[in-house]
């Protein structure tokens, strides 16, 4: 497990409040939508012009490639969007939580090239923006249970998601900038 992994999961069991208290001050007074919104684009800034080499690149010992955090993303993005409809259409469902290392390894992320990763990303992301700009405030308000963290709205979790966007784009920049340094 990368070290970021490892903190980032260890903050989350450890003290759930104190993840969500991260994500929610990264946010700030953003909204959270634009924010959604406006990630499949700042990845593609992120790692215009660097070659597949240097994306795959481990930049620091046993953390992720910048190919990896994307992938990473991917597979948040299919959880985000199974929870969510889980709570569309069912009275306060469980929320599972995952562990993000085993998706990463188990999906062999670094074997593929990060911008085909980036635009599948773009797919997923815009289906989900779609699917949550079309709730109305009950929808918005209507919560599943997290396995770790407890009640979770809808509104809540585009929150979430959108800080788990600003915390992981700061790490793409400095793994990409790390990974092109290594040249």
């Amino acid at each position: 497990m990368s070290q970021t992994a490892q903190t980032e999961t260890r903050l989350e069991l450890a003290d759930p409040q104190a993840y969500i208290r991260r994500q929610v001050g990264l946010v700030g007074d953003r909204d959270p939508m634009a924010v959604l919104s406006s990630t499949p684009d700042r990845i593609d800034e992120l790692i215009a012009g660097r070659s597949a080499a240097v994306l795959q690149r481990r930049p620091f010992e046993g953390k992720w490639t910048p190919t990896e955090i994307i992938g990473h993303l991917i597979d948040v993005e299919w959880t985000y969007g199974f929870r969510t409809r889980m709570i569309a259409a069912h009275d306060r469902p469980t929320l599972l939580g995952m562990d993000q290392d085993l998706w990463v390894a188990a999906q062999r992320y670094n074997d593929r090239r990060a911008h085909e990763l980036a635009a599948d990303f773009r797919a997923m992301r815009a289906i989900n923006v779609r699917f949550w700009n079309g709730m109305t405030d009950a929808e918005l308000d209507r919560c599943g249970v997290h396995s770790e963290r407890g009640d979770e709205s809808q509104r809540h979790i585009r929150l979430l998601l959108a800080g788990h966007d600003l915390w992981h784009l700061d790490q793409l920049k400095r793994y990409v900038d790390a990974a092109a340094r290594l040249d």
